[in-house]
């Protein structure tokens, strides 16, 4: 498919859709079924929480390494190869994580599944975006995030009807149903025309061998951390902060997750909306981050409070934070097309290897301060210091014409 659509309904930007619904069901899995998938295999409250941070590290970590090789590839050998290549593997991944018997093993399929699941957003966003006309393009790119989010939605219903070995098989089939919708989608006519071209392709050092290009990168990444940090750290943890704030009843973290998600779900479809009808990308990520600040504020003052409160307050933080689909949208608009599924693909999944750095952060606070909840929300100044200042020397990126390359 050689020309760009005016229409944000098409195949692929379904099938990217569908992709990322599968990916958001597979990555927050784990969250969901943490607590009684460690426990099931015997261990106390304290390893249950030590054992799920260091699990979920790996799982971030892979994702880290899959979205460099993801990446690439897609650069070098067409965004198509991504979209096969990463569901195959993170669906594989899903069905070895159904047998697992120890924490150790745990780990080792979820960091496999973290470097499949890398590939999913990355490249659909890339195929969307030089698909979709300029204009429409942050509409299709929030469509498919807010369709793929709702991913773990399905998951937390599945996990109340199903043990959680049956959910991540039925994962592992998901994908592999998924891979019978690709065969009707086409290549990038861009990426198609570059490979006529002799230009480099996917080569990832060229991030750090040009100033200006560098600074784009980082920012890129920079930008989107306060994502994480609620996801990975206030709502992955809710019970732990549960706890902390004297709350007399138990808080469910897959309850949590559940809330955040059906909002963030809403919220990146409404990013798109919002940023077209302002003209402008970085005006709704300055709102949606003003948002994020009032909802974490609310977050820790939660004395005494209750686990419907938490839930009502994880709900305002995901809809906050659900300006995913502008973040990665921003980050293709940023590079040229032979770098374009290498920075669109690494970026979000940077944000994602970012986690395990928030939990050492968060950690020494807490050997700091000697308080739990003083180390989070430090923890959480720190995040939105940085991704603020990141967002105000990130250039404007709407509308902007993506049929370029880099040199």
């Amino acid at each position: 498919m050689n020309k760009t659509t005016n229409s944000i309904f098409n195949i692929t930007v379904l099938v990217a859709a569908l992709g990322y619904f599968v990916d958001i069901y597979d990555l927050l899995l784990f969250q969901i079924v943490r607590v009684d998938s460690l426990k099931s295999m015997g261990l106390s409250v304290a390893q249950v929480k030590s054992e799920g941070e260091f699990i979920i590290s790996v799982q971030m970590i892979g994702l880290l390494v899959g979205g460099i090789i993801w990446g690439v590839m897609g650069d070098k050998k067409g965004r198509l190869s991504v979209l096969f290549g990463s569901i195959v593997l993170y669906s594989i991944a899903n069905i070895i994580n159904g047998f697992v018997q120890t924490p150790n093993q745990y780990a080792l399929t979820r960091f496999f599944a973290g470097i499949g699941l890398a590939g999913e957003l990355g490249a659909g966003i890339t195929l969307v975006s030089e698909l979709v006309s300029k204009e429409k393009r942050g509409v299709s790119t929030s469509l498919v995030a807010g369709i793929g989010l709702t991913g773990a939605v399905v998951a937390y219903f599945i996990s109340q009807n199903f043990n959680w070995r049956i959910c991540y098989f039925i994962g592992g089939g998901l994908g592999f149903c998924l891979l019978l919708l690709r065969i009707s989608v086409f290549e990038s006519g861009m990426f198609t025309k570059l490979k006529e071209l002799d230009v480099q392709r996917g080569n990832f050092f060229m991030f750090f061998t040009d100033k200006i290009r560098f600074k784009k990168y980082l920012l890129a990444i920079l930008i989107g951390l306060p994502t994480w940090y609620v996801i990975g750290i206030l709502v992955a943890f809710s019970n732990d902060f549960g706890k902390a704030f004297g709350f007399s009843e138990e808080v469910l973290p897959k309850k949590s997750t559940l809330f955040a998600y059906a909002a963030i779900a809403i919220a990146d479809i409404m990013v798109g909306l919002i940023s077209h009808w302002l003209k402008s990308r970085k005006k709704v990520l300055f709102i949606f981050y003003g948002l994020t600040i009032i909802s974490i504020g609310i977050y820790f003052t939660q004395q005494n409070g209750t686990a419907a409160g938490m839930y009502m307050i994880c709900a305002a933080m995901g809809f906050s934070v659900g300006f995913w689909a502008i973040f990665v949208t921003m980050a293709a608009e940023q590079f040229g097309t032979n770098l374009r599924s290498t920075a669109t693909t690494t970026v979000p999944n940077m944000v994602r290897g970012a986690l395990p750095l928030m939990f050492l952060l968060f950690k020494t606070l807490q050997s700091v301060t000697g308080n739990f909840i003083t180390a989070g929300w430090l923890t959480g100044l720190v995040v939105m210091v940085i991704s603020f200042t990141a967002a105000w020397f990130t250039e404007e990126t709407f509308g902007k014409d993506l049929n370029y390359v880099e040199i």
